[in-house]
């Protein structure tokens, strides 16, 4: 099959590609960054806005499916505009595209930031109520799908809704914890016995496609994607202190301590400077905040994940030791307009004759 991934050059999706490929498909990158890799023999690369129906039409021509993984997710310099521009609107347009072109087949990855501050458990069936524009705008991007399936025709949809995610390559928040880490900054704070659910990424992949590929699915399936059993705090830095082959420290500093020494000259700085630091009062707080959520559906649907958490925590260990420790982190953040190119040729690697 021939499949395009929005957001294919981003941190996932890089990873979905890499999958979709090694499983013989040919596949379609669309973003708004070029790859910073070598395209593989059997994809290619388009420009793309998601929130342009046009480059949208130009990029699915020829292809059997869509996996639509691009989104607005930063939790700094975007504005709420542009959250539900890319996250709602952007899915209208992944929609209509696929309507004018005959593509019945689409992935989404929404989030589980959509049930905010309800109550546990976090099933996939308990109620919603999202915090912020990010998983509210996911939100509304679910019920667009919801809707494009209700209408019949063959279409069919599967809705991942990822915790934090993390892997090599990633520079989001598990990197910074294994840099404090390794770098001897690394200050306990609180208790540490929340639960913060977590996603590896190739399990993540590895579960979206054993979805996808089932022949039985419904027209829309949707599920939580966590993988299980969960870690507390305590329990990933302890799994990060053994990948690194250091010993933890016994001091614990109190939630008041820390936000009172550490996160209030952070908060300063970043007020000041406009930058996004790793060290701030809100990421101290969330880090002592339990963020537990449910994946009964992948737990009912045999899925047998690719590692364990603990191993997965190990395989980016590895790859930060490697190298992944001095190479500098990229944010995407999607502007405010939408992003067009009037001619824009496609990077393509011929796929490679057995």
């Amino acid at each position: 099959m021939k499949i395009c991934v929005t957001g294919g050059t981003g941190f996932i999706g890089h990873w979905m590609c890499e999958r979709l490929l090694a499983d013989g498909h040919e596949v379609v990158l669309v973003d708004l960054w070029e790859p910073d890799w070598d395209l593989e023999p059997g994809s290619e690369y388009f420009f793309g806005d998601v929130r342009d129906k046009e480059a949208m039409l130009e990029a699915f021509k020829g292809c059997d499916a869509v996996f639509n993984l691009a989104a607005a997710h930063h939790d700094f310099g975007i504005d709420e505009e542009t959250f539900y521009a890319v996250n709602e609107h952007g899915s209208k347009m992944v929609c209509e595209a696929a309507d004018e072109l005959g593509i019945t087949d689409i992935v989404f990855y929404s989030t589980v930031a959509i049930f905010g501050d309800a109550p546990e458990p976090h099933t996939e069936d308990a109620p919603t109520s999202p915090i912020n524009p990010y998983g509210a705008s996911k939100l509304a991007g679910e019920k667009v799908f919801e809707q494009w399936a209700a209408q019949g025709g063959d279409r069919r949809v599967v809705v991942i809704r990822p915790t934090i995610t993390f892997g090599p390559r990633n520079f989001a928040n598990m990197y910074s914890l294994i840099r404090q880490i390794d770098s001897g900054k690394y200050l306990n704070v609180g208790k540490g016995t929340n639960i913060k659910s977590l996603s590896y990424v190739e399990n993540l992949v590895d579960l979206t496609v054993f979805i996808w590929n089932k022949p039985d699915r419904k027209s829309i399936e949707t599920l939580n994607f966590i993988d299980k059993p969960d870690f507390s705090a305590h329990e990933t830095a302890g799994a990060i202190y053994r990948s690194l082959d250091k010993k933890p420290p016994k001091i614990k500093a109190p939630l008041w301590f820390a936000v009172l020494f550490a996160g209030l000259p952070f908060d300063i700085l970043i007020k000041l400077t406009g930058k996004n630091f790793p060290i701030s009062s809100m990421r101290l707080k969330k880090m002592c905040t339990q963020t537990k959520f449910e994946a009964e559906r992948v737990q009912a649907s045999g899925y047998s994940p690719v590692c364990s958490l603990e191993a997965g925590i190990d395989r980016m260990v590895k790859w930060y030791k490697a190298g992944g420790d001095v190479q500098e982190a990229v944010w995407r953040q999607p502007p405010k307009e939408i992003q067009r190119r009037s001619s824009c040729k496609p990077k393509k690697v011929e796929a490679v004759l057995a």
